[in-house]
């Protein structure tokens, strides 16, 4: 039933946004769509590198916990099991990036550690680089309560800090039975490490921009303006937890957020936009996926699919964690 709710949910947002294309696209012809194809091809050579660095980011938190797995097979690590995220729960996303981890010499504890540590970095460098955004919105100039975004940045940074982190991780752990994380990461590298991940929006900006330009003009100058945008939808999906890979919900929030770079300020043309964005943006990663996958198989020590080339001890334990619940892996 949880499984259907999340892909139903997901379903009726994604068609919610075609759906208002399709009703308002009288709108949309009057907004100026134009349909510029070229536009994508820098959309999908900026793209991509939006994976690496995302995946380089994980390596600086690996190496913050004391583990050295190097650049290559780190992407590879980061990379092969991101599809997973499609599948609703993203247990097998999860288990994925901690066998290859594993195989690369990173315990479990620290692997899940550092994925735990990489979703909160990822949220709160989403929160910087949306808060000018929602602050300044036309559509929430008269909520006083939009300066609140503000308290979120000090508020991640605090929970993210060693002195309270380690306690809360230790406090989950020991509830589970299990030891205690045996390093985390200083506060300096969780502040540089949010710096980080806040520059990595600006590659996705100029992407996911390029991408708005093939359906519409939009002003150089509002290039920001659409990276805050998908910011903000990355946040949106990150907090409702309902939809795998974000898919509706990430897309309704961008579309809503983008629309206050266009001239007409139209949804219809946001949601084209949206849909334009989840698509390209879902070519580049399977481009991406594809390169670590070669790679990763030319070092062979991928997993593929059914973990053909694993190992019987592998196989067996893969089989015994993929039933088991998220709590049971810590």
């Amino acid at each position: 039933m949880r499984l259907a709710l999340q892909i139903g949910l997901a379903v009726v947002v994604f068609g919610f946004l075609v759906l208002t294309v399709i009703n308002q696209w009288s709108e949309i012809q009057k907004e100026g769509v134009h349909f510029h194809v070229w536009w994508l091809v820098p959309a999908l050579i900026i793209l991509p590198f939006y994976f690496v660095f995302s995946a380089y980011g994980w390596d600086l938190i690996l190496r913050s916990l004391g583990y050295r797995i190097g650049f290559g097979q780190a992407q590879v690590a980061w990379g092969q099991p991101l599809l997973a995220r499609y599948v609703p729960g993203s247990i097998l996303y999860v288990l994925g990036r901690v066998l290859l981890s594993e195989r690369a010499g990173v315990p479990r504890r620290i692997s899940l550690a550092s994925i735990v540590y990489e979703q909160a970095i990822s949220a709160t460098s989403a929160i910087v680089v949306a808060a000018y955004f929602i602050i300044r919105h036309p559509d929430l100039q008269g909520y006083p309560e939009r300066w609140a975004v503000l308290l979120l940045i000090p508020a991640a940074i605090a929970i993210l800090s060693p002195k309270v982190f380690g306690p809360l991780a230790n406090k989950a752990l020991a509830a589970f039975g299990r030891d205690p994380l045996p390093v985390v990461m200083s506060l300096r590298d969780v502040l540089g490490l949010i710096v980080y991940y806040s520059l990595n929006w600006l590659v996705i900006a100029f992407g996911v921009y390029a991408v708005a330009r093939s359906v519409t003009y939009i002003p150089y100058n509002d290039i920001l303006l659409v990276g805050s945008a998908q910011a903000i939808g990355y946040f949106a999906a990150l907090v409702t937890l309902v939809a795998p890979a974000g898919l509706g919900v990430r897309d309704a929030a961008f579309a809503w957020a983008v629309k206050a770079a266009l001239p007409g300020r139209s949804f219809a043309v946001g949601s084209l936009i949206s849909i334009a964005v989840r698509g390209v943006t879902t070519v580049a990663e399977l481009m991406y996926v594809g390169t670590v996958t070669i790679i990763g198989r030319r070092q062979g020590w991928t997993i593929p699919t059914g973990i053909l080339h694993a190992s019987p001890e592998e196989q067996e334990a893969s089989s015994e964690e993929t039933s088991a619940h998220a709590p049971e892996i810590l």
